[in-house]
C-alpha cells in the first residue's frame, strides 16, 4: 500500500492496520515453505479481511475531488419522448475552464451514449414555430449611445462611457447601449430568410439580462403569435421596478399586446398547455423581488391564480401532457419538492394542490413528463445533481444517471440531521446540522454557523460547489445551518418577516441556533466560526458586532457592510428600496432610518474583536467591491487579524476553476489558523 493511500486514514485506523500487520509477521518465525502454507490456511481469512479494509476504506472530500465531480444538466427530451439528452460539465483546472460532453440516455433503460456537442438540440422547437415556417433568433443590437466614440467619432482611441441615467451597469457588465432582441425569420427550403425585429428597436431586453434564456419567449400552438417577457422600462426607472410583463406579438398584423397588463409585479416563464391554455409565474408587488410567486392560468379571457390560497412560493413549473395539471417545484420544510396543482377551467375545482415527493433531498429541476413519470434533477447535501424519474402516482424515485457514482464510492458520507429549535419569540425553527463522516459523539468538534444569502433564498438540500456542507464536514467541522426568518418553505409570513428587519429577529435566530447546538457535549464552544456570502456576508459583519464572544472566527464573501454606500452603488435599487425601507436620506421614513441607524454593520465596528477573512469579486455590481474594502480597512485599523482576498474578474460568485481551488484553500487555511 503506497503512502498516498495510507494517509487518507485517520491515526486510529493506521495504528489498527499496523497492529494487524505485526500480528501476521509474528506468525512466520520460519522460512520453511510447508510450515508457512500450513499457517496460511488459518490466517488467510484475516489477510483477506485486512486487504478488503484497505481497498474499501473511504477518504474524505477535498476541494480537488469536489471539482472532479461532473455537473449534470438536462437539455430535454427528444421529440419521440424516448431519450433524455443531458450535458456533463467538468472543471478543467489546467485550462481554467470547463469541458462539456453531451449524452443520450434511453428513458426505458439502456446504455448512456456520448453525442457530438452540436447534436440533440431538444428545445429547438421553442425557436421554430410549430408549423415549421418561422424561426426566432436572438440578436444583440446597439440602440443607445454610450461610448465616447458614439458621441465623438473622431476620437477613435477614446475609452469613455457617458451616462445620463442609472442602469449604467448590471450584475457584472457595464451598460454598452446594446439590447437583446427577438428577430423573426421565415424558413424557406430549410433556410432562414428576412429578419424582423419584433421589439421595434426599443431599449428593452428579451431574453432578460443577466439570467434570461429561452424560457423568456415561446410560440403559441397555432404558430400565429410569439409570447415574450420584457420590462418596458429604461434608465433610472428600470432600476426601481421589478415589473416585467408578458407580451403577445401577432406575426400577421405585427401588433403587440400586453397580456399581463395591470399586473404590476414580476411576470415570467410563459408556457402553453397541450390545449392552448397559457400559464406563467407572477409576483404581485412591484419592487419586491422575493414576493410570493404564484402560477397564473389564462384562457385568453379570464385569469386564475392557481396557488393564491397555498401558503408557499413557486420556483418553476411545467404543464402535464393532458393539460389538466401543472407540476411545480417549491421549498418546504428545508427541502425542495415536486407538487401538482389541478386545472379544469372551473375556478371552483381548480388549484387543488398535492405534494408528490418527500424526503431529505431537493428536486431541483423539472425536465419533462413521460407517460406517468416525471424526469427531474435531484440533489442532497452529499450528492451533486443527477437525473431521476418520479412515479407521479406513488412519488417513488428511480435514479437514471450515475455520473459521479465512482467518486462517491470513495467519499465518506456526512449525516445530515433536522433539528427544530425554539426561537426567542417562541417560533419553531428548522436547523440543518451536518456531521463529519466519521463523527464520534464522545469527541469534541469545532462548529461553523452557516448564514444563508438572498436574503430570501431557500436553505434546502442543495449541493453547492463553493458553500459545500459535505466538504466543510469532511474537514472536521459540524455545520449548523438555520432556516432563520426570511427563508422560504415555512409559509409566506416567515419568508417576508426579514424585509426592513435586517438586524432584528433573524439575527436572534442565528444566535438561538448557536446557543442550542453549544449545549451538546460534542461541540467545542471555544471553537465556533461564522461564515456566509451576500446577505450571509452581511450577517457575518453584523454578528461580528453583537456576538458577545460566541465566535472565534468569521468569513464573509461579497457581503453588505455599509448600508449607505450599498444603497449608493448597487445596481438594482428596487432591492434596497424594499428591504432597507428606502433611501438613507429619507429621514421621515421610520423603516429606512431603522435600517441605516440600527441595522448597519459599519456602525458596530467598535465592537469587533474577532479575526475575519473577507472575499470579494471585482465584477460584483450587486454588492460592489467597496463593501469588502471598507470592512477590511476597518478590521485592519482596529488591529484585528484579517485577510482580504480579491478576485478581479469574478462577479458575485467564483466561476473559474483555478480561482475556486484558491477560494477553498484559503477558506480552510483561515479556519485552521483561527479555529
Amino acid at each position: 500500500m503506497n503512502e498516498s493511500v495510507l494517509f487518507t486514514y485517520n491515526d486510529f485506523q493506521i495504528s489498527s492496520y499496523l497492529r494487524k500487520l505485526i500480528i501476521i509477521n509474528s506468525l512466520f518465525p520460519t522460512t520453511n515453505p510447508q510450515k508457512i502454507m500450513h499457517t496460511l490456511r488459518f490466517i488467510l481469512p484475516l489477510i483477506i479481511l485486512i486487504y478488503s479494509s484497505f481497498s474499501n476504506a473511504q477518504t474524505t472530500l477535498t476541494p480537488e475531488l469536489l471539482l472532479k465531480l461532473g455537473r449534470v444538466k438536462a437539455n430535454g427530451i427528444t421529440v419521440d419522448n424516448k431519450n433524455i439528452i443531458f450535458t456533463v460539465s467538468t472543471p478543467d483546472i489546467a485550462g481554467n475552464t470547463f469541458t462539456k460532453k453531451k449524452y443520450i440516455l434511453p428513458v426505458s433503460g439502456g446504455a448512456v451514449k456520448e453525442m457530438a456537442t452540436s447534436d440533440g438540440i431538444t428545445n429547438f422547437e421553442k425557436r421554430i414555430s410549430p408549423d415549421g415556417k418561422y424561426i426566432i433568433l436572438v440578436k444583440e443590437i446597439k440602440i443607445t449611445k454610450i461610448s465616447g466614440n458614439d458621441f465623438y467619432p473622431e476620437m477613435s482611441l477614446s475609452d469613455v462611457r457617458i451616462y445620463n441615467s442609472l442602469t449604467y451597469r448590471h450584475w457584472d457588465q457595464w451598460e454598452d447601449g446594446k439590447f437583446n432582441h427577438l428577430f423573426l425569420h421565415k424558413i424557406t427550403d430549410g433556410k432562414e430568410e428576412g429578419g424582423k425585429d419584433i421589439m421595434e428597436g426599443e431599449p428593452y431586453h428579451c431574453p432578460q439580462k443577466p439570467f434570461g434564456d429561452m424560457e423568456d419567449y415561446i410560440w403559441s400552438p397555432d404558430s400565429r403569435k410569439i409570447i415574450y417577457v420584457t420590462k418596458k422600462k429604461a434608465g433610472t426607472e428600470y432600476t426601481l421596478s421589478t415589473n416585467t410583463d408578458l407580451f403577445s406579438y401577432d406575426i400577421t398584423t405585427g401588433k403587440t399586446t400586453n397580456i399581463s397588463e395591470g399586473m404590476s409585479g414580476y411576470d415570467i416563464h410563459p408556457s402553453f398547455s397541450s390545449s392552448g391554455t397559457l400559464a406563467w409565474l407572477s409576483m404581485k408587488r412591484d419592487g419586491y423581488e422575493s414576493d410570493k410567486n404564484d402560477i397564473i392560468v389564462s384562457d385568453g379571457i379570464t385569469k386564475i391564480n392557481l396557488t393564491e390560497k397555498w401558503d408557499g412560493t413557486v420556483n418553476s413549473f411545467i404543464w402535464s401532457k393532458d393539460g389538466k395539471k401543472i407540476f411545480f417545484l417549491a421549498a418546504i420544510d428545508g427541502t425542495e419538492q415536486l407538487f401538482e396543482a389541478s386545472y379544469s377551467g372551473d375556478t371552483k375545482k381548480t388549484g387543488l394542490i398535492k405534494q408528490l415527493t418527500t424526503g431529505d433531498f431537493d428536486v431541483s429541476e423539472i425536465i419533462a413528463q413521460i407517460n406517468s413519470s416525471m424526469i427531474v434533477s435531484r440533489t442532497d447535501m452529499n450528492h451533486a445533481a443527477e437525473l431521476y424519474s418520479v412515479d407521479l402516482l406513488s412519488g417513488k424515485m428511480t435514479q437514471l444517471t450515475h455520473v459521479n457514482d465512482s467518486i462517491y464510492k470513495t467519499i465518506g458520507i456526512s449525516k445530515t440531521e433536522k433539528r427544530y429549535m425554539t426561537t426567542t419569540d417562541g417560533k419553531k425553527m428548522l436547523v440543518w446540522v451536518i456531521y463529519p463522516p466519521d463523527f464520534d459523539p464522545a469527541k469534541k468538534y469545532p462548529a461553523l454557523l452557516y448564514c444563508q444569502g438572498g436574503p430570501q433564498s431557500p436553505l434546502t438540500q442543495f449541493y453547492s460547489f463553493r458553500w459545500n456542507f459535505q466538504l466543510m464536514a469532511a474537514n472536521g467541522y459540524i455545520v449548523v445551518a438555520p432556516n432563520r426568518r426570511g427563508l422560504p418553505g415555512f409559509g409566506v409570513a416567515w419568508n417576508e418577516q426579514i424585509s426592513k428587519d435586517y438586524g432584528g429577529q433573524n439575527m436572534q435566530d442565528y444566535l438561538t441556533a448557536v446557543d442550542e447546538i453549544s449545549k451538546e457535549k460534542f461541540i467545542d464552544k471555544n471553537r465556533i466560526g461564522c461564515v456566509g456570502a451576500s446577505y450571509g456576508g452581511f450577517s457575518v459583519y453584523y454578528l461580528a458586532g453583537i456576538h458577545q464572544n460566541r465566535f472565534k472566527s468569521f468569513i464573509a464573501h461579497d457581503g453588505i457592510f455599509n448600508n449607505k454606500s450599498m444603497y449608493g452603488t448597487t445596481e438594482e435599487l428596487w432591492f434596497p428600496n424594499w428591504d432597507f425601507g428606502g433611501a438613507y436620506w429619507d429621514i421621515n421614513n421610520p423603516a429606512a432610518m431603522k435600517t441605516y441607524q440600527h441595522y448597519d454593520p459599519s456602525n458596530l465596528v467598535s465592537q469587533w474583536n474577532t479575526p475575519i477573512l473577507i472575499f470579494q469579486g471585482g465584477k460584483d455590481f450587486r454588492t460592489p467591491e467597496g463593501q469588502s474594502m471598507e470592512a477590511f480597512q476597518a478590521a485592519q485599523l482596529r488591529g484585528i487579524k484579517s485577510r482580504f482576498i480579491y478576485f478581479p474578474e469574478e462577479n458575485h460568485w467564483v466561476l473559474k476553476p483555478q480561482n475556486a481551488i484558491i477560494w477553498h484553500s484559503e477558506f480552510y487555511k483561515w479556519l485552521k489558523e483561527t479555529l
